[in-house]
């Protein structure tokens, strides 16, 4: 099941790393990133996409059958996604994934109504599905989905006001990891 936008997205702690349980919430409460995939030649590439949270922790991104992302996710599964805090002090947490890709068009329709969603701020209304199911027909949509298995939290921001703060040290952290007692 797709998880409704978040009314308020995660605020991180200024004052120490994030605990796991925060960054999964992070990660559910947000909806934009950087998404990263291998490239068959040069470096890396790179590309600004909204993304769905499901209630099985997969993060589903909508693009067309014949673009760059589906082929490479094809040659490659392994990607990750920067997500990306929309307030200042930027703030940022690497996800990384194993990406599989759906076709199936009922979710194609269902996750480009969720992002049009998030890229407007407010649900879509089912009266649009006669409209997204025609575009994700003419565009060939399918869902790359994005099973995490690590974390890489920024350091701690730095907010105007506060004292200068070491920025620490972040490290990987399993997606499924407890919090420390």
């Amino acid at each position: 099941m797709l998880l409704p936008i978040a009314p308020e997205p995660f605020s991180v702690p200024t004052n120490r790393d994030m605990l796991p349980s925060e960054r999964r919430l992070f990660v559910r409460t947000h909806r934009s990133c950087v998404l990263g995939y291998g490239r068959l030649h040069d470096g890396p590439a790179m590309s600004v996409v909204y993304y769905v949270p499901t209630d099985e922790d997969e993060l589903l991104v909508s693009t067309t059958a014949g673009r760059a992302k589906a082929r490479a996710i094809v040659r490659n599964p392994k990607i990750s996604l920067c997500v990306l805090d929309e307030r200042w002090p930027l703030v940022y947490l690497q996800v990384y994934a194993d990406a599989v890709i759906d076709a199936d068009p009922r979710l194609a329709v269902d996750v480009l109504m969720a992002v049009a969603g998030r890229m407007s701020g407010e649900p879509t209304s089912e009266d649009t599905r006669p409209f997204f199911e025609s575009m994700a027909e003419e565009e060939h949509r399918v869902v790359l989905r994005c099973r995490p298995y690590s974390t890489f939290a920024q350091p701690r921001p730095v907010k105007a006001g506060e004292e200068p703060a070491v920025q620490g040290i972040s490290g990987s952290v399993r997606w499924d990891a407890s919090d420390p007692s």
